[in-house]
C-alpha cells in the first residue's frame, strides 16, 4: 500500500556514516536502514552520547518502503556457484553488495509479508527494558505467528517507533466564506454542500473502510455482502467525489479545486505547514492507523546489544517526545496521552488525538484472498460502474 506522497529525494541518503572513536581497532557497528525523514538527525547525535562503548553508526535512508522490502528479498536471494571469478575486483562503477542490515524500517502493512517470506526474524522483548512501555495495542500488533497472522502467543516480529493516522483535511477559507461547519467526522463527507469537491485515496481499504466505519463497523470487516446499505454508502460518496489518487491528491485542494480530502498525516502536516488554509482533523469516531517499526533481516547476526539499545532508545520519553515534535509522526509511547507540553494546535491534534479517538481507531489487518478480491469487486463496481457515476480518477491502480 502506498502512503507519504510527498516523500521525495534521491533514493538514498546517507544519514550517519561516522565512527565513535579514532583508534585502529575493530569496532562493533550497528547498520540501520531506515524510511528518510522518519527519525531526526539530531537524534543520532543523543544516541551516540549515551553509547556505552566504542561503536559505529552506519544509517542510510530510502524514500519508499517498496525499496527497503526489495532490499530485505535481496539479501535473502541464494548467492551464485562460488566460481573462480567471483573474487575479481567489480569494474569501476559497479556496485558491490550492501551488507545486510541490523535493523531495516518497515510499514506495518508489509509486516505479513516479511514474516510469511522468512525476511526477517523474531526479536526477544526480554532484551528490551522499555517493551512493557509500549501500548497493548501496539503490542499486539506486532505479535505473531510463523505465517505472518495476528497470534497472542506468537512471537513479536517488529519494534514500532512512530505512527500515524488517515485524517480528513479541508479548506479553512472555503469553510469560513461559506459559513459551513468544519468537519468532525467521517459523515461530514456525505453532506450535500460537498458535492463533486472532494479528493480521495485511490484504496479501497482506505475508502471502503472509512464508509464501514461511519456505518458502525470495522475497517476489518469480512463479508461485505452481510453489511446493510454499504453499497449505497459508497455510491452516495463517488457522487462527492471530484479526484481519486494515492499520491496527488492534496493538489485540488491546495489549488481550491476541492473542499476536502481524505488522506494520511503525513502528507497532510507539511501542506497545513506550508498552506495557512489548510487544516485537517482526525475523525472522532476512529481512523485508520499505520505504524513504522524496526525489524530485524534474517541472518543479520550482529551482536544484538547495539541494537536493542537503540530501540531502547526510540522509546525512551525524552527521545519519544523529540520524533513527535520534529517528525510528521508521533512515538506510540505518547499515543492517547495529553501532554502539557504539546500546546492544543491544529498540528498537535492531528499528530497525537485524544485517547478516545485512538481507541475507536485500528490498524488494517491482512485479509484473506476471498475477502480482498470481494473489497476489489465492490471498488470496480463503485468506481467503473457507479451507475452512470463519470469517473474522475487520476491514478488508477485497479
Amino acid at each position: 500500500m502506498k502512503r507519504r506522497s510527498f516523500l521525495v529525494g534521491s533514493s538514498a541518503l546517507a544519514v550517519s556514516g561516522l565512527l565513535s572513536g579514532c583508534s585502529g581497532q575493530q569496532q562493533a557497528i550497528l547498520k540501520v536502514r531506515l524510511l528518510k525523514d522518519s527519525i531526526p538527525a539530531q537524534l543520532l547525535n543523543e544516541f551516540r552520547k549515551e553509547l556505552q562503548q566504542s561503536a559505529g553508526l552506519d544509517f542510510a535512508a530510502e524514500t519508499q518502503f517498496k525499496d527497503l522490502f526489495a532490499q530485505l528479498q535481496n539479501w535473502q536471494e541464494k548467492p551464485k556457484a562460488n566460481n573462480w571469478w567471483s573474487n575479481i575486483p567489480l569494474p569501476f562503477g559497479k556496485e558491490r553488495a550492501i551488507p545486510i542490515a541490523d535493523l531495516v524500517t518497515l510499514g506495518d502493512y508489509w509486516l505479513t509479508q516479511a514474516i510469511a517470506k522468512k525476511l526477517i526474524q523474531p526479536l526477544d522483548p526480554k532484551q528490551l527494558d522499555l517493551w512493557p512501555q509500549l501500548p497493548q495495542r501496539w503490542q499486539e500488533l506486532v505479535r505473531r505467528n510463523d505465517q505472518g497472522k495476528p497470534d497472542p502467543k506468537g512471537k513479536i516480529w517488529g519494534a514500532p517507533y512512530r505512527w500515524g493516522s488517515t485524517v480528513i483535511a479541508y479548506r479553512r477559507d472555503k469553510f469560513e466564506s461559506n459559513g459551513w461547519k468544519p468537519p468532525t467526522d467521517w459523515a461530514d463527507l456525505w453532506r450535500k454542500e460537498f458535492s463533486s469537491s472532494i479528493s480521495l485515496l485511490d484504496q479501497p481499504r482506505e475508502v471502503i473502510g472509512l464508509t464501514l466505519k461511519k456505518l458502525g463497523h470495522s475497517y476489518n470487516s469480512d463479508r461485505l455482502d452481510k453489511i446493510p446499505n454499504l453499497k449505497q454508502e459508497l455510491l452516495a460518496l463517488h457522487q462527492q467525489a471530484k479526484f481519486y489518487s494515492s499520491d496527488a491528491y492534496l493538489q485540488p485542494l491546495i489549488l481550491g479545486d476541492t473542499y476536502l480530502a481524505v488522506g494520511w498525516s503525513t502528507d497532510v502536516l507539511p501542506a497545513m505547514q506550508r498552506y495557512r488554509n489548510i487544516a485537517a482533523v482526525v475523525p472522532q469516531s476512529g481512523t485508520a492507523l499505520w505504524t513504522d517499526l524496526w525489524v530485524r533481516p534474517a541472518g543479520a547476526n550482529t551482536s544484538p546489544d547495539l541494537l536493542q539499545q537503540w530501540i531502547d532508545f526510540c522509546w525512551q520519553p525524552d527521545t519519544a517526545r523529540l520524533l513527535s515534535r520534529f517528525t510528521q509522526a508521533a512515538s506510540p509511547i505518547l499515543a492517547g496521552k495529553n501532554l502539557a507540553e504539546f500546546a492544543n494546535t491544529d498540528r498537535n491534534r492531528v499528530v497525537l488525538p485524544t485517547a478516545e479517538i485512538v481507541q475507536n481507531s485500528e490498524f488494517l489487518l491482512s485479509l484473506s484472498q476471498k475477502t480482498l478480491q470481494e473489497y476489489q469487486s465492490l471498488w470496480r463496481e463503485i468506481r467503473f460502474q457507479g451507475l452512470g457515476v463519470r469517473d474522475r480518477s487520476s491514478n488508477e491502480k485497479g
